[in-house]
């Protein structure tokens, strides 16, 4: 048997094994993606809770989720995942660093920038979840939104649009729960308790 044929077996043999990390990955983004959105819809100012959020749950959350979808060569799950968790660092760093005098505050046309590129690097995401679930392209078509929203807001400096992407980036962050928790239950009871949809 040939070297590369004993690869091929041992291939065929070895099963993985591992847990799914997707829930993991959504759970982060979908209850920390809701804290902010409430922020933005005027609820409670920017605290430690969400910061806390925003660099363990959201981030290092996602990018452990991330790291475990790239052992299970899944490319998409590893750059949206680890992707996302440093977002949510780079978001609190960019709030924190200027109070400790670490850097200047960004501009608004910077934030806006940030946010639109984001946006953009997730409507690239977007186009790739067609050949997933249901469930994934609704959360990545609200979170395209919910960027774009974001960053239009910052650039006009308009509070009422920022408000209205609060209310949507719930619904997005919602929609992430969701996705998790189908996961979740759907594999501890062996049958579809909730439907993530299916492409024809």
């Amino acid at each position: 048997m040939t070297v590369s044929e004993a690869a091929s077996v041992a291939e065929t043999i070895i099963k993985d094994t591992t847990a799914n990390p997707a829930p993991l990955g959504l759970m982060g983004f979908g209850l920390t993606t809701i804290l902010l959105n409430l922020h933005n819809i005027g609820l409670f100012g920017i605290g430690s809770m969400i910061l806390s959020m925003g660099i363990f749950y959201g981030g290092v959350a996602q990018i452990i989720a991330g790291l475990m979808e790239w052992k299970k060569k899944n490319t998409f799950g590893t750059v949206a995942f680890t992707s996302y968790g440093l977002f949510w660092i780079s978001l609190v760093a960019m709030i924190v660093l200027p109070k400790f005098g670490f850097a200047d505050a960004p501009e608004t046309n910077a934030v806006a920038a940030y946010l639109f590129f984001w946006g953009f690097f997730t409507l690239i995401l977007f186009i790739g979840t067609f050949k997933t679930n249901m469930a994934t392209v609704v959360v990545f078509f609200l979170l395209t939104i919910l960027f774009f929203l974001l960053a239009i807001g910052d650039m006009f400096e308009s509070p009422t649009i920022k408000v209205i992407a609060g209310y949507e980036g719930v619904i997005c962050g919602a929609s992430a729960i969701y996705a998790g928790a189908a996961q979740i239950l759907n594999e501890i009871y062996g049958r579809e308790l909730l439907p993530l949809g299916t492409f024809k």
